[in-house]
């Protein structure tokens, strides 16, 4: 019985000690290769030194990321922490840590900490045809950036943030980042002129920050971007949206196409002068749906009146004056009398009262962009008319 329970118990040891070996560890060069397949058409190319395997976490020593035809980027060791594969040969990560960046070209340090992203999903067979078959992270971050300039930081930031959700059966994505905290010092401004103006403006230094929000759906390829902002103390909040559709799986793998195809010639004019077409072969599938670009001011508008009025040796109030009789003059060269007398009307009412600008293209149906590419080249100035743009201020 005594050897019995021994046999038993090596064997159950031998056993346990076979799952924990190395043949069922995971495969870190597979995970990389993967990643790159996945991610070719970005033209970037991750490679390493060695591969550390702590469990189900990786950290991939003196990794390299290389552009086609460029030098390699040292950034450092990578870890990949929750690493797991998904049956299907494909792999997920938990979370992705980055070295801390510190480095100095010339005059220049750049400082970066606390870089990651969650959520990372690569695919075994990155063919594009389905998300289930795309690179994709649900969120991406960072902590304070620096940038100095001979010793004096210039511009800086407290932290980014991105988060990328799907949508019910993976029809499509939906979007949004922040970037905080932002803040530069264009004291540092060499040229002598601007310099000055940035010191009778006030604006030495400017603080802010940035969003955005939009989705992509899989089925019209409908792109939008609902909002892309930068909001700054004492200058305005500068908004852009727009909606593209036709940017479809099947467009975005042409796309890639092109660009492997463009990478692999190595005659590189040759080369640019065929994704330069195909590009534009490619451009005739999108269409146009909608944008819009607004600017609300907080205070900028006056103070920069005030700054070109004196150095013309008048007021604000009256360079203000002076503008509105100039811009029905400046505008006829345009040759588009409805929107002429918009912009003409805008410009008097913002000027009057600064406080938003509006500028919308609003079609009545999405224009395809063969039929805006036409227009620019045969009559440019039925543009608005095409896309049914407006000028509006103060609304």
């Amino acid at each position: 019985m005594f050897h019995y329970r021994t046999l038993r118990t090596m064997l159950t040891g031998v056993a346990l000690a076979a799952l924990a070996s190395p043949a069922f560890a995971l495969d870190g060069a597979d995970l990389v290769a993967k990643l790159n397949a996945a991610n070719g058409a970005s033209g970037l190319t991750v490679s390493f030194g060695s591969i550390v395997t702590d469990g189900d976490n990786l950290t991939l020593q003196g990794t390299k990321v290389t552009p086609t035809g460029g030098e390699p980027t040292e950034i450092g060791d990578v870890r990949l922490e929750g690493v797991a594969e998904d049956g299907d040969g494909g792999y997920t990560v938990e979370t992705v840590r980055f070295a801390d960046v510190n480095r100095t070209e010339g005059d220049m340090t750049i400082t970066a900490s606390d870089m990651q992203l969650g959520g990372l999903v690569i695919p075994a067979n990155a063919d594009g045809k389905s998300l289930d078959t795309m690179l994709f992270y649900e969120r991406a971050s960072s902590g304070p950036v620096t940038v100095a300039s001979k010793g004096t930081e210039v511009f800086s930031l407290s932290g980014m943030e991105g988060n990328v959700v799907r949508r019910a059966d993976n029809a499509g994505l939906d979007y949004d980042g922040t970037v905080s905290g932002i803040k530069a010092d264009l004291s540092q401004v060499e040229d002598p002129k601007s310099r000055e103006t940035i010191q009778k403006l006030g604006l030495t230094t400017i603080s802010g920050k940035a969003s955005m929000k939009g989705g992509w759906a899989l089925d019209t390829g409908l792109m939008s971007v609902d909002e892309y902002a930068l909001d700054f103390a004492d200058i305005g909040r500068l908004d852009l949206s727009f909606a593209i559709s036709g940017y479809t799986l099947d467009f975005i793998n042409a796309m890639r196409e092109a660009v492997e195809a463009s990478q692999a010639n190595p005659n590189k004019d040759e080369a640019n002068n065929a994704l330069g077409m195909s590009m534009m072969g490619l451009m005739q599938q999108l269409t146009f749906n909608n944008a819009k670009i607004s600017f609300a001011d907080a205070s900028l508008t006056k103070k920069v009146l005030d700054v070109v009025g004196a150095e013309q040796g008048v007021s604000g109030e009256q360079m203000a004056q002076s503008l509105k009789g100039l811009a029905p003059l400046m505008i006829a060269q345009l040759n588009m009398p409805e929107l002429q007398n918009q912009i003409a009307q805008a410009v008097n009412t913002y000027l009057d009262d600064p406080r938003s600008l509006t500028i919308i293209a609003a079609p009545a149906a999405p224009v395809p962009f063969p039929m805006i590419m036409g227009a620019a080249m045969g009559a440019p100035n039925t543009i608005p008319q095409v896309l049914g743009v407006t000028v509006k201020a103060n609304e």
